[in-house]
């Protein structure tokens, strides 16, 4: 077992840290009081990169291995865990056309996606369908050499300015899950719109909202894989997104220890650093453990996944368990802070409110308690 990282990989950590630290984590408090979407940002990231991760290099893509990914997705969490959404929103959801879309159709989209610096946002989940995948109400009828989709989605990621989206409906509503399917829609299509825009606990820079479909004419050929595959591409999709999402509360969390570790040095009570008490030093020491633990179950579900085996307990361990230490080590950084932690003069409160999320979306950690027992009982 090698635990070192080749000098490429050491390469790109250094040097998406150095954006974290100067492109990101200077404007993350701003972007995240204004709600702004981080579109210069973005269009940085673009230029070195570090966006459409999951996309192979022949089609446009950085060509990166899941574990130089899961590397990224970390430094960029370090600086703003909304921002990191925003960016990588794109391989969430291209992953269902990247998995079981046809040649024609990844020519048609990866490309001009990649090189134009487009969006895209995976839309599945709507009102009365969130875990309950089958609960969804959104159509798609055959009409000739179209499909009519009608519906709508809610909590989107980018839906207010992604150019096209992974649309996920029912083809026949009486096969339940098996009855869902999925398809490449663009924005500019009649039919098409956006709607509510949330306010958020946290990742305020990150844009989520509501996405509409009025009989909107999808040509058949941008139907992903076959008639009732939407389910399974759904499922895989989120077994291939989920080291990411665990790389980020690994990244959150180190900039949350790191936030503490020298708040404890430079904070003075009864005469002397509040690092030097023992329960402070216990606190840090139980963080630093955590986040190590996470990482390394980061990385292992990151290298299984690139070994093209059976990864989804391993994926949904290292979602569950790194997002559960993002949550309590952000929330520890604040009661080190004491009640400067509570006060926005400092990263640590944002750090708190953005970790939430991490236990919810793609898959809520309560989900990932069921992934992980079906694997064991199987």
């Amino acid at each position: 077992m090698f635990f070192k990282l080749n000098e490429e990989q050491e390469a790109i950590r250094k040097m998406v840290r150095d954006f974290a630290e100067n492109e990101i984590a200077p404007v993350a408090a701003k972007l995240d009081h204004e709600e702004k979407f981080p579109m210069e940002i973005i269009q940085k990231m673009d230029e070195l990169g570090l966006s459409n991760l999951a996309v192979p290099e022949e089609y446009g893509g950085p060509g990166v291995d899941s574990l130089t990914a899961a590397i990224i997705c970390e430094e960029l969490a370090r600086g703003c865990v909304g921002i990191t959404t925003s960016a990588t929103c794109n391989s969430l959801a291209l992953y269902p056309l990247i998995i079981g879309g046809s040649e024609e159709l990844k020519q048609k989209y990866l490309p001009i996606i990649c090189e134009e610096g487009k969006l895209a946002a995976f839309a599945l989940t709507e009102p009365n369908a969130g875990s309950d995948v089958s609960g969804m109400t959104t159509t798609a009828k055959r009409d000739g050499d179209y499909y009519i989709i009608n519906g709508a989605k809610c909590f989107i990621t980018n839906a207010t300015y992604a150019n096209y989206y992974a649309v996920f409906a029912k083809t026949d509503k009486n096969l339940g899950h098996k009855g869902i399917s999925v398809f490449m829609v663009e924005r500019d299509w009649e039919g098409v719109s956006t709607g509510k825009i949330e306010e958020k606990m946290g990742i305020r820079a990150s844009n989520t909202a509501e996405v509409i479909f009025e009989n909107v004419r999808v040509p058949v050929e941008n139907l992903i894989g076959q008639e009732g595959d939407g389910f399974k591409l759904a499922m895989k999709t989120l077994d291939m997104a989920r080291p990411s999402v665990a790389a980020q509360g690994v990244g959150l969390a180190q900039a949350a220890l790191e936030a503490a570790v020298n708040y404890a040095k430079e904070r003075v009570q009864f005469g002397k650093p509040i690092g030097a008490n023992q329960g402070i030093q216990f606190m840090l020491a139980d963080m630093a453990t955590e986040i190590e633990a996470a990482r390394l179950l980061v990385y292992q579900a990151a290298w299984l996944k690139d070994q093209k085996g059976d990864f989804s307990k391993q994926s949904a361990i290292a979602k569950l368990f790194s997002t559960d230490v993002a949550m309590k080590v952000t929330t520890d950084a604040v009661q080190i802070f004491g009640g400067y932690g509570y006060s926005r003069e400092y990263p640590v409160e944002k750090y708190m409110r953005d970790a939430k999320i991490l236990q919810i979306y793609e898959g809520t950690n309560q989900i990932q308690r069921v992934v992980i027992a079906n694997q064991l009982l199987k």
